[in-house]
């Protein structure tokens, strides 16, 4: 087998690169064993990631007992929940490259043979299997693991009832003495926050596509199986490396699409859209937003976890986890069952005798939750180049709603008004200059999202943004609008009262403004002054594409 590591520790040229290791304590019988970078975004400012330490040691340990040599390296990582609703957010999205940006250097600069990844949370899970792809090396991915569900007004609950919490206050509906029973115990430990959102969606859709070891996507942050889980992806990484087993081996077409198959039976975030964009242009896989589509229509959703539904990860978990799913989806044919995955074996191999052991957390493929996927892509004058909406969390009342617009040109306006009581039933709230270049960084709208879910409005208020949502946002929350304000798209032309019609079933959404009025618009448009012109996210700016390329950096 011949070794990338070879170029730093092989041979009298680098003697002096060997002395430097030497300098650290590594032994030439290390030196002389493959180079595994152990990539954690262990910090002490993420929950997601605050035990990620115990994870990247049992990791290191699988590494030994397989015969490598672990080499521990840090990753940055946002937590989106604490960046929610301020500046900080603008930096969330964006942080997604540098994190596949540093891992490029780190590996390419220390001419590492293979990749552990040690993520949990939203942008940091795609980020580090955007390098892995990048650099095609061996790499598995092993995450955290979920946070198991809090408690909160006798029923399991996790931080989007929090963020709930708080539009009820400001409603009125219930009091301080409620509120802060729910901020103290709806988040009970370290993980990823328990319910569907991105960070589990990402999770478990490395696990759809292969790039990590069943389970990886379910097994709670605080079982014992997460600690196994990461020892046997340590042992996992030298098979690939003997192998020679790459990223884009197992990330290609056929598992990409198989990974959009299990987005839309579980039910996933919106924000999967963007980072299967991503991970698909990094790895030369055609992808675009028809296919989205074109997996909703048959495949059903089988899963109606936090906050479309009351199940949680723990509940996914002990009805089977992603295998079931799957085992689920090969009984009508979604999935290629031929596709290779890390270990070492293909994706049937991986899941035969897989079954479902509880329905009230995955419905048989015969009794959906309903026949089409999580996802649904809008199409429309409002959005010519596409949206998107989490249709797994949208009332039924909602799937067609027509309405006056209410205008805001920020989340902070847009939140004021819904705090003050100046939203209505019926209304369209209409959040622009908050894409990706627009915001910049695309913020989340889980404030207004929740704000309204809180104060009893989800079932009769839409909201459109090019912007995104949290994964913790249910409704009709309508995001990723493009092409975005900033880049000159019809949402920056609508005005206050102007009616939109939304149709998800029929992936419509319309402005109902005459072509000649939008033309006589247009014409008069003054672009806004952007709202970020120093530091990296003013870079970020100019660079990064649109939502329906991914957000990725051109």
């Amino acid at each position: 087998m011949t070794l990338r590591s070879a170029n730093v520790t092989q041979g009298a040229e680098r003697a002096p690169n060997r002395s430097l290791f030497y300098a650290m304590g590594y032994t030439k019988e290390e030196l002389d064993r493959p180079l595994i970078g152990v990539v954690s975004a262990y910090s002490e400012i993420v929950p997601g990631h605050a035990h990620l330490d115990k994870i990247a040691d049992a990791v290191k340990a699988g590494v030994r007992m397989a015969g490598g040599t672990p080499i521990l390296i840090p990753s940055i990582g946002v937590c989106d929940g604490i960046a929610m609703g301020h500046i900080g957010m603008k930096y969330s999205l964006a942080s997604r490259e540098l994190i596949a940006d540093s891992v490029e250097t780190m590996t390419m600069a220390h001419q590492l043979d293979g990749l552990v990844l040690i993520p949990n949370c939203d942008k940091i899970v795609p980020g580090m299997v955007m390098a892995a792809v990048r650099l095609n090396l061996p790499a598995v991915v092993c995450s955290g693991g979920p946070m198991l569900a809090g408690r909160y007004d006798g029923a399991d609950s996790s931080l989007s009832k929090m963020f709930e919490a708080v539009g009820a206050y400001k409603a009125g509906l219930i009091d301080e003495e409620k509120l802060t029973e729910c901020e103290r115990d709806c988040c009970p430990g370290c993980g990823s926050c328990a319910g569907m959102y991105t960070a589990n969606s990402m999770n478990c859709l490395c696990e759809a596509i292969g790039i990590a070891l069943p389970g990886n996507g379910t097994v709670p942050a605080v079982s014992n199986k997460r600690v196994l889980l990461a020892k046997h992806a340590g042992m996992a990484i030298m098979s690939l490396v003997e192998k020679n087993i790459t990223a884009r081996d197992i990330i290609n077409e056929v598992s990409i699409r198989n990974a959009l198959a299990c987005d839309m039976a579980l039910g996933c975030s919106s924000n999967s859209v963007l980072h299967l964009l991503a991970i698909a242009n990094e790895a030369g896989v055609p992808l675009n937003l028809e296919l989205f589509n074109e997996m909703s229509a048959k495949v059903p959703n089988l899963c109606h976890l936090a906050p479309a539904g009351p199940t949680h990860m723990q509940d996914l978990d002990r009805a089977g986890g992603i295998p079931a799913v799957q085992a689920e989806l090969l009984k009508k044919g979604l999935l290629d069952a031929g596709a290779l995955t890390v270990t070492g074996k293909t994706l049937g191999e991986n899941v035969a005798g897989a079954k479902i052991l509880d329905t009230n957390a995955i419905r048989p493929i015969d009794d959906p939750y309903s026949p089409t996927g999580g996802i649904q892509i809008l199409w429309g004058n409002l959005a010519p180049d596409g949206c998107v909406v989490k249709r797994s969390a949208v009332a039924p009342e909602m799937l067609k709603h027509t309405g006056p617009a209410r205008v805001f040109n920020s989340e902070e306006e847009a939140i004021n008004s819904i705090y003050n009581g100046r939203i209505h039933d019926g209304d369209v709230v209409v959040i622009r200059y908050e894409g990706p270049k627009g915001g910049p960084g695309m913020r989340e709208m889980l404030n207004p999202t929740s704000a309204l879910a809180g104060m009893k409005l989800d079932k009769t208020v839409a909201l459109i943004t090019d912007g995104r949502f949290s994964g913790a946002s249910r409704g009709a929350s309508i995001g990723h609008v493009c092409p975005e304000a900033a880049s000159g798209g019809p949402i920056g032309l609508v005005q206050e009262g102007d009616l939109i019609e939304i149709d998800i079933p029929n992936a419509s959404i319309q402005l109902k403004v005459s072509d000649e009025e939008l033309a006589a618009r247009r014409a008069a448009y003054v672009q806004p002054e952007p709202n970020v012109k120093t530091g990296w996210l003013a870079r970020y700016a100019r660079l990064v594409s649109g939502a329906n390329h991914g957000a990725v950096m051109q």
